[in-house]
């Protein structure tokens, strides 16, 4: 039986590794290769793209438990991998309308997939074995942002512009690459649990496979409406509102270090025939930052409350620290330049080293605030976690949203003034939740 729970976390990590390098891969490029196509009748942007992903993503968390709860876990992802591989597949022949309807359609299944595997993945676990569970499917997880920029680095490097014939390439690469991840999901084996709730739901009576399901949907819709009560409830206390700019800066420099930095990049004309590759190598980097910070961060540091301040800190320092070397070595119109490359000058001559020690403090500092978010959420809302998490989720990803849409119009210097701002602000809010903490665990101890 243990055999069986781990074959499945690790089939579900490696379906996600595979979906994930695609979609990531995809993020990281897209706003380049848009600029670079030779199609007069596409007028897309990839920031509006990843801004409608995220904001649909946003709203659709509320609708996905009871999608999850009548079709299960493994039909959900399922669906959802068509859906992501959908999207990647648009980009081999681009066209405006198809590009932002699979921007729509991708967003719901985003939603769909992250609530299935949370599901699936505690389906498969016991109070013994959910933390190495949970670390096994975000180690390969975060190997997503290797591989497919690796590939970016090594087709992009030394071109100025991408052609046609490159594009389809590497998206049919990666079309090939999602498929293969959506499919593994058809190897998932049915838990011990699952085979005895739907053995019990075959014996209780002969009711028609029909009947199963409307039962199934009206639970699950009761159980949807009881949690969307919980999340409008806890919206009102003080703690989540005092850690909701915390939330709302996790969405903004999620958006600026996935889609919008690579871009800047790939624009900076002083990079040379240089700049398309950075882009591939800066999502590595971005990645083995992340990579670095979840392991330090995540697992020894956890249920530690002085430590989870000092995290939090240490994730602001590291993140001004990579604002303050953007602002000087990145051209202040890197993120609207479309047809051209930039053409202001910033304050230093670009340096490659100082952009890829940039990507590296991105994904590192990335990594103490969300460690740290979960960590505290967890520990405050032990009994309501489902609906923390998702009134988390919810708040990242509409600012992530606005951000995406933003990032097309605002100079680079006044979109890292947003994040400074948001930034101090989030943290000062998280030292306050944290000492309120201290002081009612000191009280209780009284």
């Amino acid at each position: 039986m243990a055999d069986r729970r781990t074959f499945n976390v690790v089939i579900l990590g490696l379906g996600f590794l595979f979906i994930f390098t695609a979609f990531t891969t995809c993020g990281n490029v897209e706003q380049t290769v848009v600029k670079s196509l030779q199609n007069n009748t596409f007028t897309g942007s990839g920031y509006h793209s990843l801004g409608i992903i995220y904001g649909v993503f946003s709203f659709a968390n509320l609708l996905a438990p009871t999608v999850v709860a009548v079709i299960g876990p493994k039909c959900t992802m399922f669906l959802s991998g068509l859906l992501y591989s959908g999207y990647i597949a648009v980009f081999i022949i681009p066209s405006t309308w198809s590009f932002y309807l699979t921007s729509v359609l991708i967003g719901i299944g985003a939603a769909m997939l992250w609530t299935a595997q949370g599901h699936f993945l505690v389906e498969n676990s016991e109070a013994s074995t959910i933390n190495r569970n949970t670390a096994v499917f975000w180690a390969l997880l975060q190997c997503s942002m290797l591989f497919g920029n690796l590939y970016i680095y090594f087709d992009w490097n030394g071109k100025t512009e991408i052609s046609d014939g490159s594009r389809k390439n590497i998206f049919l690469s990666l079309l090939v690459t999602s498929v293969l991840g959506t499919l593994s999901f058809l190897v998932l084996r049915k838990s011990h649990n699952a085979e005895e709730l739907l053995s019990e739901e075959e014996g209780q009576s002969l009711l028609s496979t029909r009947m199963m399901y409307k039962h199934r949907a009206n639970s699950a819709v009761q159980d949807a409406k009881l949690e969307f009560k919980t999340m409008l409830q806890l919206l009102k206390t003080k703690t989540i509102l005092l850690l909701s700019p915390c939330m709302a800066y996790s969405g903004l420099e999620l958006s600026f270090y996935s889609g919008v930095y690579g871009t800047c990049i790939g624009a900076t004309a002083q990079f040379g025939e240089a700049a398309k590759g950075l882009i591939g190598i800066s999502g590595i980097v971005v990645g083995i930052g992340e990579i670095v910070g979840g392991g330090l961060f995540g697992l020894l540091c956890k249920n530690n409350r002085f430590r989870r301040t000092s995290v939090v800190f240490l994730g602001m320092v590291v993140h001004f620290v990579a604002i303050y070397l953007i602002f000087l070595n990145i051209p202040d119109d890197a993120p609207v330049v479309f047809y051209t490359s930039t053409q202001s000058k910033p304050y230093l001559a670009p340096s490659v080293s100082i952009a890829l020690l940039c990507s590296f403090l991105l994904g590192l500092g990335d990594s103490c605030f969300n460690t740290q978010l979960y960590s505290i959420l967890g520990c405050v809302y032990a009994e309501q976690s489902a609906p923390a998490f998702a009134i988390f989720k919810f708040i990242q990803s509409v600012f992530a949203a606005v951000a995406f849409f933003y990032s097309g119009y605002l100079l680079l210097k006044w979109q890292l003034l947003l994040m400074v701002i948001l930034g101090f602000t989030g943290t000062l809010c998280f030292f306050v939740v944290e000492r309120v903490q201290n002081l009612s665990a000191n009280l209780q101890e009284y």
